[in-house]
Protein backbone atom coordinates (compact mmCIF):
# COMPACT_ATOMS: atom_id res chain seq x y z
CA UNK A 1 0.00 0.00 0.00
CA UNK A 2 1.36 3.76 -0.68
CA UNK A 3 1.91 6.46 1.62
CA UNK A 4 -1.34 8.01 1.69
CA UNK A 5 -2.12 11.83 2.74
CA UNK A 6 -3.22 11.82 6.12
CA UNK A 7 -5.65 14.15 7.60
CA UNK A 8 -5.63 12.51 11.25
CA UNK A 9 -2.14 13.77 12.88
CA UNK A 10 -0.67 12.26 16.22
CA UNK A 11 -1.92 14.23 19.17
CA UNK A 12 -5.47 14.63 17.49
CA UNK A 13 -8.86 14.24 19.38
CA UNK A 14 -10.51 11.43 17.37
CA UNK A 15 -13.94 10.08 17.67
CA UNK A 16 -14.51 6.28 16.37
CA UNK A 17 -17.19 6.20 13.76
CA UNK A 18 -17.82 2.39 12.81
CA UNK A 19 -17.10 -0.95 14.58
CA UNK A 20 -16.89 -2.05 18.01
CA UNK A 21 -15.98 1.16 19.42
CA UNK A 22 -18.24 3.47 17.85
CA UNK A 23 -18.51 6.55 19.68
CA UNK A 24 -15.86 6.52 21.86
CA UNK A 25 -13.53 9.19 22.01
CA UNK A 26 -9.46 9.76 22.44
CA UNK A 27 -6.12 11.13 21.67
CA UNK A 28 -4.07 9.76 19.06
CA UNK A 29 -0.88 8.27 19.95
CA UNK A 30 0.57 7.19 16.82
CA UNK A 31 -0.53 7.43 12.74
CA UNK A 32 1.09 4.79 10.75
CA UNK A 33 0.56 6.46 7.07
CA UNK A 34 2.40 3.49 5.31
CA UNK A 35 -0.39 0.62 6.45
CA UNK A 36 -3.19 3.35 6.83
CA UNK A 37 -3.64 2.54 10.79
CA UNK A 38 -3.91 4.19 14.15
CA UNK A 39 -3.74 3.64 17.69
CA UNK A 40 -5.88 6.22 19.86
CA UNK A 41 -5.80 5.80 23.61
CA UNK A 42 -8.31 3.66 25.09
CA UNK A 43 -9.80 2.07 22.00
CA UNK A 44 -8.81 -1.20 20.95
CA UNK A 45 -7.01 -2.22 24.55
CA UNK A 46 -6.23 -6.00 24.17
CA UNK A 47 -4.32 -8.08 26.81
CA UNK A 48 -0.65 -9.26 26.44
CA UNK A 49 1.67 -12.15 28.08
CA UNK A 50 4.94 -10.42 28.40
CA UNK A 51 8.38 -12.04 29.44
CA UNK A 52 10.45 -10.55 31.94
CA UNK A 53 13.48 -8.69 30.16
CA UNK A 54 16.15 -6.76 31.59
CA UNK A 55 14.63 -4.67 34.76
CA UNK A 56 11.06 -4.91 33.55
CA UNK A 57 8.96 -7.76 35.05
CA UNK A 58 6.62 -9.75 33.01
CA UNK A 59 2.96 -10.22 33.16
CA UNK A 60 -0.03 -9.30 31.42
CA UNK A 61 -0.19 -5.94 29.94
CA UNK A 62 -2.55 -3.88 28.40
CA UNK A 63 -2.02 -1.79 25.44
CA UNK A 64 -3.89 0.04 22.51
CA UNK A 65 -3.62 -1.93 19.29
CA UNK A 66 -3.88 -0.56 15.74
CA UNK A 67 -6.77 -0.26 13.67
CA UNK A 68 -8.00 1.63 10.50
CA UNK A 69 -7.40 5.72 9.59
CA UNK A 70 -11.22 5.17 7.97
CA UNK A 71 -12.92 4.32 11.40
CA UNK A 72 -12.00 7.69 12.98
CA UNK A 73 -13.10 11.09 12.41
CA UNK A 74 -11.34 14.12 13.31
CA UNK A 75 -13.29 15.89 16.85
CA UNK A 76 -13.36 19.62 18.03
CA UNK A 77 -14.52 20.11 20.97
CA UNK A 78 -15.60 23.15 22.45
CA UNK A 79 -18.95 24.59 22.60
CA UNK A 80 -20.15 22.98 19.88
CA UNK A 81 -18.14 19.75 19.57
CA UNK A 82 -18.24 18.00 16.31
CA UNK A 83 -17.02 15.50 13.88
CA UNK A 84 -14.89 17.82 10.96
CA UNK A 85 -14.16 17.22 7.29
CA UNK A 86 -10.88 18.23 6.60
CA UNK A 87 -9.97 19.62 3.82
CA UNK A 88 -6.68 21.40 3.01
CA UNK A 89 -5.83 25.14 2.07
CA UNK A 90 -2.35 27.13 1.48
CA UNK A 91 -2.65 30.37 3.25
CA UNK A 92 0.36 32.89 4.00
CA UNK A 93 2.75 29.92 1.82
CA UNK A 94 1.58 27.54 4.42
CA UNK A 95 -0.31 24.55 3.83
CA UNK A 96 -2.97 24.04 6.80
CA UNK A 97 -5.67 21.86 7.54
CA UNK A 98 -8.67 23.48 7.91
CA UNK A 99 -12.53 22.64 8.48
CA UNK A 100 -13.95 22.07 5.27
CA UNK A 101 -17.85 23.42 6.80
CA UNK A 102 -16.54 26.61 8.29
CA UNK A 103 -13.10 27.12 6.48
CA UNK A 104 -11.90 27.44 10.02
CA UNK A 105 -7.86 26.61 10.12
CA UNK A 106 -7.59 23.62 12.38
CA UNK A 107 -3.98 23.72 13.29
CA UNK A 108 -3.16 26.24 15.76
CA UNK A 109 0.48 26.54 14.74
Amino acid sequence: MSKAKSRIRSGDTVVVVAGKYKGTRGKVLRVMPDDAKVVVEGVHRVKRHQKPVGDQPGGIIEKEMPFSISNVALWIGGTDGRKVKVGFEIRDGKKIRVDRKTGAPIDNV
